[in-house]
């Protein structure tokens, strides 16, 4: 039979055998080891920003995908976030999965593939941004005319700082705030974002004056230097700021999506200064020329008033002659105010003398008053004697008719009455009581006999749980549990056994100094 086997079925019998995790982890090392640093150019697709952090991703061409992930740490300091579509160039090593059978690459860093792809992912924020309205014109505030503090958000070391202070010192000095932050790499989208976010949070009347303008600058640069300005976080707080906004990002070629979130856009961080405060020289001459303008208005206005009181004098007649008329006119008023006042008194005296000769005297009018209260006096004592005599007569007639015969036979006869009555009360009483008393019996001994007592009476026993809830079952019982039996002349303890039967003692009466005795019940 060895003679008959083939030299591939001797070669295959002496392989060595391997199990499948020594060749997965083979292959692991022999791909890691290979492709320990490569870059892959690809289109990112469903990306995924798991729980635990990492991002979990693919990256594909036209004929290929591969899987690729993004720890923790590594995500967490890239420059480009990974977003659907974005064409990119992924620094990494390559690995494997066993758990799958699959290969993956390890992304340390992406970058975009050009400028074009760049600016596709920026078109394609922008798009998406606006569709939420945060680039709307109607969301836009008014910058205030003449703020009193503005705050500036850039790098302190840059020249825009100096540009903008050197530009407000000239044109008309406020205070400023600076916010330093970072303007280009890893961070720098957050601490801007931070810095707008913490001038909106100081209030109005703290220690620190609260902004009436903000200033988000940077010196110009390529796109990639400019990114900082162009992520999704800064954009939102600058369109989410309550404090006017003034984006002054790059020269004045230079676009940013904070430029359309902002709520005016300056071509350069001085131009921005500019916007911030008028010309304080100007506003001093304006003042000055509006001042001597309405100065000359007022003189004019005055003059022209006068000239016109003045003609209106030439008109009236004069002052003096005006007077003299109206004192006279007065004078005759009073001359005639006085002769009337003395008619008036005179008519008023004659109609009181004639109303007074209508009038009898006091002592005329009393005896008129005297006589008719005699005639009333003689009236009244001749109605009290009739009405005496009257009601004298009808009392002797009543008195007449009155008899006390009469009532003395009504007592009789109702005092008969009464003792009839009270004899057929008591043979009533007598015949009644008996039969009563009789069937009182009969149910006092029937009760006795139907009674809980006379029932213990003829032997039986009440069986009681330890809660004194009476047992009519041997079902409940169980073995050890405590019971309570109550006989005709007392109760005692028992104990159930283990087969179902009671034991224990009950209480009888007995010899002084022996009160109990300990029986089997059952």
């Amino acid at each position: 039979m060895d003679a008959m086997t083939s030299p591939e079925a001797r070669s295959a019998h002496n392989l060595p055998e391997r199990s499948v995790s020594e060749l997965s982890a083979d292959l692991k090392r022999t791909v890691e080891e290979t492709y320990s640093r490569v870059r892959v150019r690809g289109e990112i697709s469903q990306p995924k920003l798991a729980g635990s952090g990492h991002c979990y991703l693919r990256l594909k061409d036209d004929t290929a995908v591969i899987d690729g992930i993004i720890w923790k740490g590594s995500y967490q300091k890239l420059t480009v976030r990974p977003e659907e579509g974005l064409e990119v160039i992924a620094t990494g090593r390559l690995t494997t999965y066993p758990g799958r059978s699959s290969y993956q690459i390890v992304i340390d860093s992406l970058e975009l593939a050009g400028e074009g792809a760049l600016l596709k992912m920026l078109e394609e924020r922008r798009r998406r941004l606006a569709a939420e309205g945060l680039f709307d014109p109607a969301r836009k505030k008014r910058r205030p005319f003449l703020p009193r503090c503005i705050g500036v958000v850039t790098s302190p070391t840059g020249a825009v700082i100096r540009d903008i202070l050197h530009r407000l010192r000239d044109r008309f000095p406020v205070p400023v705030l600076v916010w330093p932050v970072l303007v280009q790499g890893d961070g720098a989208a957050q601490q801007v974002a931070n810095a707008v976010a913490g001038f909106n949070a100081l209030p109005p009347d703290g220690p620190i004056p609260r902004p009436d303008l903000l200033i988000v600058a940077r010196g110009g640069g390529s796109l990639e230097d400019l990114m900082a300005f162009n992520e999704e976080v800064t954009v939102r707080a600058v369109a989410a700021s309550r404090i006017p906004v003034i984006s002054a990002v790059g020269h004045e070629t230079d676009t940013t999506l904070c430029d359309f979130a902002a709520d005016l856009r300056a071509p350069t961080p001085t131009g921005a200064a500019e916007m911030a405060v008028p010309v304080r020289l100007d506003l001093l001459a304006q003042v000055r020329d509006d001042g001597q303008r309405l100065h000359g208005a007022t003189r004019r206005l005055l003059e022209d008033r006068a000239m016109r009181l003045e003609g209106l004098a030439r008109g009236l007649p004069p002052v003096d002659r005006m007077i003299e008329d109206y004192a006279q006119r007065l004078d005759d008023r009073w001359e005639r105010l006085g002769t009337a006042a003395r008619m008036t008194v005179d008519r008023r005296a004659a109609m009181v003398g004639q109303l007074g000769a209508r009038l009898r005297s006091p002592a005329e009018q009393i005896a008129a008053k005297q006589g008719q209260l005699a005639q009333a006096a003689q009236g009244l004592d001749g109605a009290v004697r009739y009405t005496l005599k009257d009601r004298d007569a009808r009392l002797t007639a009543v008195s007449g008719r009155l008899r006390p015969d009469a009532v003395a036979r009504d007592v009789t006869r109702h005092q008969r009455d009464l003792d009839s009555l009270w004899a057929r009360l008591g043979t009533a009483a007598a015949r009644s009581l008996p039969e009563a008393e009789r069937r009182l019996t009969a149910a006092a001994e029937r009760l006795a006999v139907n009674s809980y007592q006379g029932i213990l009476d003829r032997g039986y026993v009440v069986v009681r749980d330890d809660s004194g809830q009476v047992i009519d079952s041997r079902a409940p019982l169980k073995g050890g549990e405590a019971v309570t039996l109550q006989f005709r002349d007392g109760s005692a303890g028992a104990v159930i056994t283990g087969s179902g039967s009671v034991a224990g003692g009950r209480r009888t009466p007995g010899r002084k100094g022996d009160d109990t005795r300990q029986e089997t019940l059952f």
